[in-house]
């Protein structure tokens, strides 16, 4: 999808696949199954127990029941059933804007209701708008949900055991039922800890859905696991069993493989990725001071406040008609979105440096700089002899 969506003349930084070879371990556990015929239904725990042992090398959580999972075709459509468990039909939603657009078409397919809790300023989750949000959506006794993205997409923010404590305690104050999307929870950058929302105290009714799928790049292959804290294994328990016929049996194998083969792989990845959160940044500072971009501590996502370019709510819009390169919209990220674009960094540094490169030398043509002529603002665009005049 990320390279064959555009024409061949657009770069394409958008959708969250990665740039990179397979991990070694996933190659050739999946290599080996096809080589046996071994390409029937998924069954058995194996996923499961790769995952609980993962969480214990790498975030030091050893909660994770085996016995309280379930293994989903997706993250999304485990998010799906997880909310069909804890809500009825009209029910609210809420939800962190700006934030990953499926979290609103998804949750209004479903015929529930978003009500959205915008991040503050800072980036971070606002506990004044959280509760005042959740005392709204329970109002009249209605079941309530909480979607939220442990790491958050877009802004890559990375949530303290501090503040997913806040979370359960508000959420069990109001009776609002967490529901927690951790699929980036393997992309933890720097000196960031990545905490599981079930780990944390009075988190015990909530559920997460987690993924190996972002981690070593395997969207196409689908399988995920959901998860329950002791407080809602009766809620997993009603999962219909056709939920559990959608997974790949070779997924399973891949993603099992990943966590628990392929973590000098994911160490190697991310050191790529941090190198190339902070070149991203001194390719901004250097070439568009005016784009205002916070590394995140987790993802490959980059998002760029572009609102002093003066390009509208849809930057992204001009970068691909006047630039050639595709970002992702900001505005069906919700509240916070307009004037926004998110960018993938998860690609080779040649890849991200060259929209700069290429930018250099067509403002050069008229011997001014790039910082006082980028194509998009005070240069003029010509698509057909591909070059920018003042």
């Amino acid at each position: 999808m990320k390279w064959r969506t555009y024409p061949e003349d657009v770069l394409p930084l958008w959708v969250a696949e990665m740039d990179v070879p397979l991990a070694g371990p996933v190659v050739r556990a999946v290599t080996d199954a096809l080589r046996l015929g071994d390409t029937g239904y998924p069954a058995g725990t194996a996923y499961a127990q790769a995952l609980a042992a993962f969480a214990g090398k790498r975030w030091g959580w050893s909660g994770l029941a085996v016995e309280r999972t379930a293994i989903v075709p997706d993250v999304m459509l485990g998010v799906v059933e997880m909310i069909k468990l804890v809500t009825g039909p009209g029910d609210p939603v809420v939800v962190n804007p700006p934030v990953y657009p499926p979290f609103f078409m998804f949750v209004e397919h479903m015929d529930r209701r978003v009500a959205e809790a915008p991040l503050g300023a800072d980036g971070r989750l606002d506990f004044g708008v959280l509760e005042e949000t959740f005392r709204k959506a329970v109002a009249g006794g209605r079941r309530a949900a909480y979607l939220l993205c442990n790491p958050h997409n877009p802004t890559g923010t990375v949530h303290t055991a501090e503040e997913l404590s806040a979370v359960a305690g508000l959420a069990e104050r109001y009776g609002v039922r967490v529901v927690a999307d951790e699929i980036h929870a393997p992309l933890v950058l720097g000196d960031a800890g990545f905490v599981p929302y079930l780990s944390v105290p009075g988190a015990e009714r909530g559920l997460s859905l987690m993924s190996a799928s972002k981690g070593w790049n395997l969207p196409g292959l689908k399988a995920a696991l959901a998860i329950a804290g002791p407080g809602a294994a009766a809620d997993l328990d009603r999962l219909p069993e056709e939920v559990g016929h959608g997974p790949s049996h070779v997924a399973v194998i891949a993603h099992t493989a990943a966590l628990r083969d392929g973590l000098a792989w994911l160490d190697a990845l991310l050191a790529g990725l941090d190198t190339n959160r902070w070149l991203l940044a001194d390719l901004l500072a250097e070439h568009l001071p005016a784009i205002r971009y916070r590394p995140g501590d987790a993802t490959y996502l980059a998002w760029l406040d572009c609102r002093a370019l003066g390009l509208g709510d849809d930057p992204a819009d001009v970068f691909l008609e006047r630039g050639r390169v595709a970002l992702s919209s900001g505005l069906p990220f919700g509240t916070g979105g307009a004037g926004h674009a998110r960018l993938n960094l998860a690609t080779s540094k040649e890849v991200l440096a060259r929209p700069c490169a290429e930018w250099r030398r067509r403002c050069a043509e008229c011997g001014r700089t790039l910082v006082h002529c980028p194509p998009w603002t005070t240069g003029r665009w010509t698509n057909s002899a591909r070059e920018s005049t003042c």
